[in-house]
């Protein structure tokens, strides 16, 4: 039997896709370029990056150009908005690349995690990357070694970027310096210094916004008759949603103020946002810009959407969602349990009609609550010969109102509420002082949360009054307007003028937003 002869045959390094034929000659080379911000200057390297690599590829004549694939401005940190990182991974995946250039680590992943995730998806494939600045093939044997070493020292240079700019950040929040991104938000937009101004066909819907909520519209009613006249929402959508009505009612921004680091970044890489719950400070500017509408008029709205929030009926006292469907939805109560009236649609004896019943007579039976049903021409005249009784009143009861009014303005708590203010200045001084320094503020966090509560107490009561006065004022208005004059049942005006009606077995009360009460 002749001797084993064994040649050993050298391993040779082979780049290139699987789904390559082994007759193609010339390896099929993209190169991926990205900036991560949108600056000039950046834009400047972009450009630069394209056309360098374009040249690069076409002139080695063992390359074929399989294109540029370029991201603009998008962070390094995933991979999940860069569309065209994406799309040269499905062109390796599909065989159509056989290398991949790119200057650096960093240009290609900041997340260790992602960037070993792709590289070895290629791998798989036979296609290596090349890193210009670090000189890595992933091909080589060295190469994963010193790739995850790179990649993770870029790891922690976005990590160290990522908290250099929560520090700026905190900083400039500190100072009181506001940041909106007023691209989506309605009322205003950016000087050439970028302070926050006015635009005032913008500022006219906000206001319509509030006016119309304090009159009593739904959210959802609100929305709707701005879709029907075609106005588009901050984000230029048609859809008005409830929920975008709410952000814009509490929104303090709109009153000049500002709150700072409403949410807070708790992942570098996912840049996963969450609301802020005390996990980091907050920070509010007070009179940082123009106002569009009055803090009086803010607050109210702030107590409208408190009471409509919290309206609860039927024995069980669950709760209800406000209606504005009918003018007198959710603000006619019973005299004898207090729960709310609703409008329901009645067959008896063959009669049909529609009448206005106690939720817990409704659910409990007379037993629970033995209050009368109400035929709706019945309340509807009940409340509007209270409003003509009104006017019938004229100069009478207009002197009435304004010694009304006296006695709102001369009730002020303007004093309290700047005394509250100084201590605040002061303890908040002490919070950024000690926290410069790197102390412990916990303690002076509460004393400030005490001092807010009070100062909101405050400011409510104060606004409660001034709403008060405007209405009383808005109804002398009107009885000056109307005097003597006889009004039809109208939804629009019993929403601006009626704050409740409570139903008695024998009577009605009918309760102003301006505080008169008339008993019908």
């Amino acid at each position: 039997m002749a001797e084993k002869n064994i040649t050993v045959i050298p391993a040779r390094k082979r780049v290139g896709s699987t789904a390559a034929k082994e007759k193609v000659k010339k390896l099929r080379v993209a190169a991926y370029c990205r900036v991560s911000t949108e600056t000039e200057e950046q834009n400047s390297s972009y450009e630069v990056q394209v056309a360098h690599y374009t040249e690069f590829i076409k002139k080695n004549a063992e390359w074929e150009f399989a294109g540029i694939f370029a991201d603009d401005g998008i962070s390094g940190t995933n991979t999940k908005k860069r569309e065209e990182f994406n799309r040269m991974i499905d062109e390796c995946m599909e065989g159509n690349i056989d290398l991949v250039i790119t200057k650096s680590i960093s240009r290609f992943a900041r997340n260790t995690l992602d960037c070993l995730k792709y590289i070895r998806q290629l791998k798989d494939k036979n296609i290596s990357v090349f890193f210009e600045k670090e000189n890595i093939n992933t091909m080589d044997t060295k190469g994963e070694v010193l790739l995850t070493i790179m990649a993770s020292l870029a790891q922690q240079e976005s990590q160290s970027l990522s908290q250099n700019v929560k520090l700026g950040l905190q900083y400039r929040y500190q100072q009181g310096k506001v940041q909106v991104n007023h691209n989506r938000f309605m009322g205003y937009t950016k000087d050439e210094e970028g302070n926050l101004i006015i635009v005032p066909e913008e500022a006219h819907i906000i206001k319509r916004i509030y006016r119309e909520y304090l009159e009593g519209k739904s959210l959802a009613g609100i929305g709707r008759d701005l879709e029907k006249e075609g106005i588009l929402t901050a984000a230029g959508k048609p859809k008005w949603r409830p929920e975008t009505i709410k952000k814009i009612l509490m929104n303090e921004k709109y009153i000049g103020d500002a709150l700072l680091q409403k949410t807070f970044t708790v992942d570098f890489l996912t840049k996963k946002r969450v609301k802020n719950e005390g996990h980091v400070p907050q920070y509010y500017v007070e009179n940082s810009h123009e106002a569009i509408i009055p803090k009086e008029l803010f607050l109210q709205a702030q107590e409208e959407l408190h009471r409509r929030n919290n309206i609860y009926t039927g024995a069980d006292k669950s709760k209800r969602l406000y209606s504005s469907k009918y003018s007198l939805s959710t603000i006619t109560f019973c005299g004898q349990c207090g729960d709310i009236y609703r409008r329901v649609y009645w067959n008896i004896h063959g009669r049909k009609e529609f009448v206005w019943r106690c939720v817990t007579r409704i659910d409990q039976g007379p037993k629970v609550c033995k209050n009368r049903t109400v035929k709706e021409g019945d309340l509807y005249d009940a409340v509007m010969t209270a409003i003509n009784r009104l006017l019938a009143g004229g100069d009478n009861m207009i002197r009435t109102l304004e010694e009304n009014i006296h006695a709102v303005i001369g009730d002020t708590t303007e004093y309290k509420i700047s005394e509250i203010n100084n201590l605040l200045e002061e303890k908040q001084k002490e919070v950024i002082s000690l926290a410069n320094k790197g102390k412990d503020y916990e303690f002076l966090a509460d004393e400030i949360d005490k001092l807010r509560e009070e100062r909101q107490r405050f400011l409510v009561q104060d606004a409660s009054l001034s709403g008060e006065n405007e209405r009383i004022g808005e109804l002398i208005e009107f009885i000056r307007n109307n005097k003597y004059r006889t009004q039809r049942y109208d939804g629009a005006l019993v929403r601006k003028l009626i704050q409740n009606v409570t139903v008695y077995d024998d009577h009605f009360v009918i309760c102003f937003k301006s505080g008169i009460e008339v008993e019908v």
